[in-house]
């Protein structure tokens, strides 16, 4: 999410350190930041929240909630410090939840004659700094109060609606066959797993729950009155129906996470305060359906069990210290600390969450390290996981390279429901054609890689004989390809081996190489190391590796054949170009003393 400090700075008094600092603290205290990004006078951290704290702190009171209590700032403005009241009662809209169990509230907002037009410039630094487009001065109020409090909210022209008596906002899974086209001009076919917000009176969905709102009811210009939506919806509806229509929002995303019922009350509210201050209007009332409101909360820890989980020595007071420092009301007694969990906090619920509160707010730089105790028993080890590493690490020193093909063929015995590519349905029977066929295609470039011959294996899962089976296979190039199935006694043929002699790994070129051989008559006494290396030298850096292949010895004098692998990191190499150092390379050898075969 993106943070802007200015922003954060509206809920303290007193001021804020420098953003590399805040990004320092809440990265050892809370969350990890992905950057830190000037914005004229601005500053904006890209915070990475955890998803178990999405519910409420995707927004930049929940940030600066978290910055209050690690850096003992006062939150001087908290939009959650007053219960909101949500007076007076709409008398021209009616709101009904054909879904509660995806729709625990939705609070309608009435109000008439506003006027719509550009926001002023605070308002657009503040959105334009997270990276959001000003729409207008309505649409940009419900996006400052969503990424202010976390509450996704959203703006219906209620001109555009059905008027029968009164509007009528109905909840309701969408109808198969139905559609709406969205604010961004596309059109969207809906499935009956969908939630929409719909005009009851003329049977019209104006809005994709938690998603996105709807062309029927957009605002305009022409808008004067408009019913504002601040609802809970269930966060894997959200997501299903998100996912499936390809329609990913920065309202889906919080609804994801899964928000408080209580949350929808204060950015309804919140909202409603900044279009009277920005576009006028009057407020008519609100229509609030919440079938099952949520329930007060409570979590209990003693100090024993803090002390116990954290490692740590930390007293009464310390612990105490923790909760007030993050807003979490409590009572003590005999040692217990009975804490009132906030309406936000939905990830507050039994004692080990309230531990792992305490210990990033005091710091883990203060809980000591202490050692493990020894494990009361033989840890047990799995057989499977045992083989296949015993078989890996075995068959790599012995200069096997392991490679992971297709568990989809082209027959076999199981077909499957939901097929990768049209030409192989099936699941594989065996792991050798498709690990052969790697031994083939790897051949051409053995010289490049160093390697006399190519010596491939796989550990993977074929289907036959209706069952499926983890098996072991080994191809290569001067060997017989064999396969069987994966078990520690299988393992265990190949455990008594040498280690590795690799010494380094290195990046490799995406540009193709150009092999040439070169052959030398040398006296008897030369180093064929020596030779190697002078060979390196005069071809120079495009010369990627040198390598001997043939030695023999004839009338007194010794012929070594080198092979030389030429290739770039940044182009391809031309034949002209390689010739030309090759000629380069023979005419110092011959001034060395050795003659070209």
């Amino acid at each position: 999410m993106k943070v802007s400090t200015l922003w954060l700075s509206k809920f303290f008094d007193a001021p804020l350190p420098n953003a590399e600092l805040i990004a320092n603290e809440l990265t050892f205290h809370a969350f990890e930041i992905d950057g830190i990004e000037q914005k004229g006078g601005d500053f904006v951290l890209d915070v990475k929240v955890t998803p178990n704290r999405g519910h409420d702190c995707l927004s930049h009171r929940g940030i600066a909630k978290e910055l209050s209590a690690i850096l003992k700032l006062p939150l001087a403005h908290d939009p959650f410090a007053v219960q909101p009241v949500l007076t007076p009662v709409a008398a021209e809209v009616a709101v009904t939840i054909e879904e509660p169990g995806q729709c625990s509230r939705y609070i309608a907002g009435h109000i008439t004659g506003v006027k719509v037009g550009p926001s002023p410039a605070w308002l657009k630094d503040r959105l334009e700094a997270i990276g959001q487009r000003s729409i207008n001065n309505v649409v940009d109020a419900t996006n400052f109060v969503m990424f202010n409090t976390g509450q996704p909210l959203h703006a219906f022209d209620a001109g555009k609606l059905t008027h029968v008596d009164k509007y009528s906002i109905v909840v309701r899974r969408a109808e198969e066959g139905e559609w709406m086209r969205a604010l961004d001009g596309k059109d969207y076919n809906l499935a009956r797993t969908m939630l929409v917000i719909a005009d009851q009176n003329a049977d019209v969905p104006v809005g994709i729950a938690g998603v996105k709102g709807g062309m029927p009811a957009a605002i305009t210009e022409e808008t004067k009155d408009i019913i504002i939506e601040s609802a809970t919806f269930d966060g894997v509806a959200v997501r299903r129906a998100a996912a499936a229509l390809k329609l990913r929002t920065d309202a889906s995303s919080r609804f994801e996470q899964g928000l408080s019922p209580e949350l929808a009350a204060y950015g309804m509210q919140a909202v409603v305060e900044l279009i009277q201050k920005l576009a006028g209007g009057e407020l008519a009332g609100y229509a609030d359906t919440y079938p099952a409101p949520q329930a007060p909360q409570f979590a209990n820890v003693t100090v024993e069990k803090v002390n116990a989980v954290l490692g740590a020595t930390l007293t009464g007071a310390d612990v105490a210290d923790a909760f007030v420092r993050l807003g979490l009301p409590y009572k003590e007694e005999a040692g217990v600390f009975e804490v009132t969990v906030p309406f936000e906090r939905l990830d507050l619920s039994i004692p080990e969450d309230l531990v792992e509160e305490v210990g990033r707010i005091v710091g883990y730089d203060k809980v000591p390290a202490t050692p493990l105790p020894p494990f009361a028993k033989k840890p047990e080890v799995n057989p499977n996981f045992y083989a296949a590493e015993s078989a890996r690490e075995a068959l790599t020193t012995r200069g096997y390279s392991e490679v992971f093909t297709s568990v989809f063929t082209d027959k076999g015995e199981r077909a499957v429901a939901n097929k990768i590519g049209g030409d192989k349905p099936y699941l594989r029977a065996s792991l050798l054609p498709e690990l052969e066929e790697a031994v083939k295609k790897n051949i051409p470039y053995k010289d490049l890689l160093g390697l006399k011959e190519i010596k491939l294996f796989e550990i993977g899962t074929v289907w036959r004989g209706g069952t499926e089976a983890v098996m072991l296979a080994t191809a290569g190039e001067k060997e017989k390809s064999e396969e069987r199935v994966l078990d520690p006694l299988a393992a265990a043929q190949y455990e008594v081996l040498p280690t590795s002699t690799t010494e380094r790994f290195a990046p490799y070129s995406k540009y193709p190489y150009i092999v040439r051989d070169i052959a030398l008559w040398t006296p008897a006494s030369t180093n064929q190391e020596e030779a190697a290396a002078l060979i390196k030298e005069q071809a120079g850096p495009l010369a990627v590796k040198v390598s001997l292949f043939d030695r023999f010895e004839k009338a007194g004098k010794v012929s070594l054949a080198y092979r030389i692998v030429f290739q770039s990191f940044d182009r391809t190499l031309t034949e002209v170009e390689v010739n030309q150092i090759m000629a380069t390379v023979s005419g110092i050898l011959v001034d060395k003393g050795f003659e070209i075969r």
